[in-house]
């Protein structure tokens, strides 16, 4: 059913339409991120403000060069990548315009999910990737969490429960970083990997933390 579930996410996802799936941290909503139509769904999906960005998902570290510009080494991609960390980087020409016109960078997720990264390798291009969940509510860890939504999506992984439903950092969902300024970084949400991803970047690679 593996195969089955991944080509009919792609075929949904190509179609424009907005599928439910697991990743390594929460249940996300994904679309094609180069469909202008599908991503304004996605914030009508949420009832999210437009000025709130969309991260995009990929399934592996080499095609994140081909929509950001990437000032860091690659090795310290591959510390984090794939994993529970977003990196906020500089956006290239390549990525649809009308995904977050009003900021010059870009989250970029590789979840640690064996299906989600299969499902990125399997579309053309970068996957837009949030939370299955209304905007400012928690995070979902499993698909009846998110039954609201469901109405207004064209397929929904279930890939069971994801972690300890009953604990709360569970439902912190992915790091987010900021590497967009050369030898520095600032971390925007600290989610469920923070000590590690800090870690990483100070003393392995010397980073200093961004003044806030």
């Amino acid at each position: 059913g593996w195969r089955e579930a991944v080509a009919a996410a792609a075929g949904a996802l190509q179609a424009g339409g907005l599928v439910a799936l697991p990743t390594d941290t929460v249940y996300g909503v994904a679309c094609l991120a180069q469909d202008s139509a599908a991503v304004r769904s996605i914030y009508s999906l949420k009832g999210r403000n437009g000025g709130k960005p969309l991260a995009i998902c990929l399934g592996d570290v080499e095609r994140l060069y081909r929509y950001c510009q990437v000032n860091v080494p690659d090795e310290l991609l591959r510390d984090l990548l794939p994993g529970p960390v977003t990196l906020v980087l500089k956006r290239s020409e390549e990525l649809n315009k009308d995904l977050n016109p009003f900021t010059s960078l870009v989250g970029v997720r590789i979840p640690n999910h064996p299906f989600v990264r299969e499902l990125a390798r399997a579309c053309s291009g970068p996957l837009a990737l949030t939370s299955a969940n209304i905007s400012c509510q928690a995070s979902t860890l499993t698909v009846s969490e998110f039954q609201d939504l469901w109405p207004q999506l064209s397929l929904i992984i279930d890939g069971g429960p994801i972690g300890d439903v009953q604990s709360p950092e569970c439902r912190l969902g992915s790091t987010v970083v900021d590497l967009s300024v050369s030898g520095k970084f600032t971390i925007i949400r600290p989610g469920c990997a923070l000590t590690s991803t800090v870690e990483i970047l100070k003393q392995k690679y010397g980073l200093v933390p961004e003044s806030a």
